[in-house]
């Protein structure tokens, strides 16, 4: 399909002998498979193959090798690529040939290609449940890809970009789109190659798969997939075409089964801190989780050195020149031992918190006396269980209101602290919102744990489904437990674990939204109202804590109305993507390595602030 790299000359004109041995190859090749070579390598619509084509898809370019005759030349293409961008050169037939004109500059991709022939593909009898595939048709979808290329550290592509490209025959965008909240659940990209080019073999190719991570449909990929295949097919392409890391073994076992095949072209990219972490090698610190990676990552990535000191517990020391900092993923040596132990007893950051002004719903320690708890209880009407001390949610019970489900929940609270809190149940959604210097750097709502139906599989399978699905998505640090608050969630909802969940209804099946116990969480940095913003500095401040993750429960993110429920000494800053939380972490411990776009604009902010 590809021509070679040098040598071979645009159709019609000379050519060395090289490139004619690659053109009658390529002819052989098309009678063998029944296809009716062009006419004189005329495209489909008439014209000769474009020479030395280059595509600009947004996030960076596709400089298409099979339309280059000199290395050279496609080197002086790749030096073309734009900062925060990746360009990559593709159907690669002699890589070291490539490599050889700039191996400084430039690096073999390790990824594989594979291709679907479009004449032995078979469309899939079941259709897509919960979710839909269409076009992209509005700049609110353009801005749902970006929040999903962020999610999945993918490059963002300017909205705009989309937007021209929404009617364009040579790019085309397709979203999956929820039934029922009309959210955008993912996206793929494909290139029309004989559009492009007019590309003589008349292939397609696959680019920019994408699934948000919070997803609950099964299926998103693959009906993706399906349907670029068949958009392709009536139009008349021959094959689709697809590029995947070497070890992505999870969307390499889906490629495959839907009838795609290894080939033998390659891809190159240049040296770029994009890509560095595709041309340094493996890291030595694969033990660490994505919470501690996220940051050491961005600290390489300034140059500042690392030092993994355990890697099991997320501990790693940052040095530049004379300043050295120990962390335990977002906790560092600057959050003082007191501030820490305030947020570790939530009793003590109630008080705290609340004596700065900040609202906080009303509170009874299990100490109290059993008419106390039941009087609290009948008073309030539901309550929320959980220990004084102790993170990710666990022992936490939530909107109970029977005084034995109390009483049981006080005993499994007391598994995990001694000391139990009972509190004001406060009904609303979840808001985290991360303080880092005293400023908030992302806002997100998290939700708990939703399955949904396909009316053969039990509630227990679904959820281990579910959760196998958030471990995939989260590095292993989220799945759905199997406890008492699981079962006492479904119970009010009506169900039981071994019952079978009709098609299509969804069902919450925990209360609490923790990421670590299979909730998802949401960005909306953008639209948090500045009352909340400004409580949850205020609880920062009276903490007096440089990084934390601040809870409240709020009607609404838009709205001002909220109730302080704790904070978080450690927060986990690899929720919050596409919020630049790692980078503003880094910024604190090290001002220096700040890039003086940032430097300047927090500068033009305390001149504002304090005029």
């Amino acid at each position: 399909m590809a021509k070679e790299v040098d040598g071979s000359r645009a159709p019609g004109g000379s050519r060395t002998r090289q490139g004619s041995e690659a053109y009658n190859h390529r002819l052989k090749r098309m009678r063998e498979q029944g296809l009716k070579p062009p006419i004189a390598w005329h495209g489909e619509e008439g014209g000769h193959i474009k020479r030395d084509f280059v595509l600009d898809c947004g996030w960076g370019r596709l400089v298409f090798g099979q339309t280059f005759d000199e290395s050279s030349a496609m080197v002086a293409a790749l030096r073309g690529e734009q900062p925060d961008r990746r360009d990559i050169a593709v159907y690669v037939r002699n890589p070291h040939v490539l490599l050889a004109n700039a191996p400084q500059e430039l690096f073999l991709d390790p990824s594989h290609t594979f291709r679907l022939d479009l004449s032995r593909y078979r469309a899939s009898r079941r259709a897509p449940k919960g979710f839909f595939i269409r076009r992209l048709t509005s700049q609110a979808d353009a801005d749902a890809i970006n929040r999903i290329y962020a999610a999945r550290s993918m490059i963002p592509v300017p909205p705009e970009f989309f937007w021209s490209k929404r009617d364009a025959r040579t790019i085309c965008y397709f979203v999956a789109e929820d039934d029922q909240t009309g959210e955008v659940l993912g996206t793929v990209t494909g290139v029309d190659h004989m559009r492009a080019f007019n590309d003589p073999e008349r292939g397609s190719s696959l680019w920019c798969l994408a699934v948000d991570p919070s997803a609950r449909h099964p299926g998103i990929g693959e009906a993706l997939v399906r349907r670029l295949a068949e958009y392709f097919g009536v139009r008349g392409a021959a094959f689709l075409d697809l590029s995947v890391l070497h070890d992505n073994d999870q969307a390499i076992g889906l490629y495959e089964k839907l009838g795609f095949q290894r080939v033998s072209f390659f891809s190159v990219k240049r040296k770029n801190p994009i890509n560095e972490m595709l041309f340094t090698g493996p890291e030595t610190d694969d033990a660490l989780n994505p919470y501690a990676k996220l940051i050491v990552n961005e600290a390489r990535r300034r140059g500042i050195h690392t030092d993994i000191v355990d890697a099991e517990g997320g501990y790693f020391r940052l040095t530049q020149g004379g300043r050295s900092i120990l962390c335990r993923e977002s906790l560092s040596e600057l959050t003082s031992a007191v501030a820490m132990s305030i947020c570790d007893d939530k009793a003590v950051t109630r008080r705290v918190v609340s004596a700065a002004g900040v609202r906080v719903p009303e509170q009874l320690a299990s100490g109290a006396s059993p008419d106390e708890i039941a009087e609290f209880v009948k008073r309030c009407g539901r309550v929320v269980v959980k220990p004084a001390r102790g993170e990710q949610g666990r022992g936490i019970s939530v909107g109970l209101s029977k005084q034995e489900d109390v009483d049981q929940a006080i005993i499994e609270a007391r598994k995990v602290s001694d000391t139990v809190l009972l509190e004001e149940f406060v009904d609303g959604q979840d808001l985290r919102l991360v303080v880092i210097n005293f400023r908030v750097v992302a806002a997100a709502i998290r939700r708990p744990p939703v399955v949904v139906g396909d009316g053969e599989r039990t509630i227990r399978e679904l959820i281990k489904v579910q959760s196998r699905r958030r471990m995939a998505a989260t590095g292993g640090e989220s799945r759905i437990p199997l406890d008492g608050e699981t079962q006492r969630t479904l119970s009010e909802a009506g169900y039981d674990l071994d019952d079978v969940l009709p098609a299509e209804t969804q069902l919450a099946v925990r209360r609490t939204a923790n990421l670590h116990t299979g909730g998802t969480i949401h960005d909306v940095t953008d639209i948090v109202d500045p009352t909340l913003i400004d409580a949850a500095v205020a609880a920062a401040r009276a903490i007096d804590i440089p990084v934390t993750g601040i809870d409240f429960m709020v009607k609404s993110p838009h709205l001002p109305d909220y109730a302080f429920i704790e904070a978080n000494e450690r927060p986990g800053l690899a929720n919050h993507e596409p919020q630049p939380t790692a980078e503003r972490f880094v910024d604190l411990l090290f001002p220096l390595s700040m890039p003086t776009s940032v430097r300047q604009t927090l500068r033009k902010e305390g001149e504002k602030a304090h005029p």
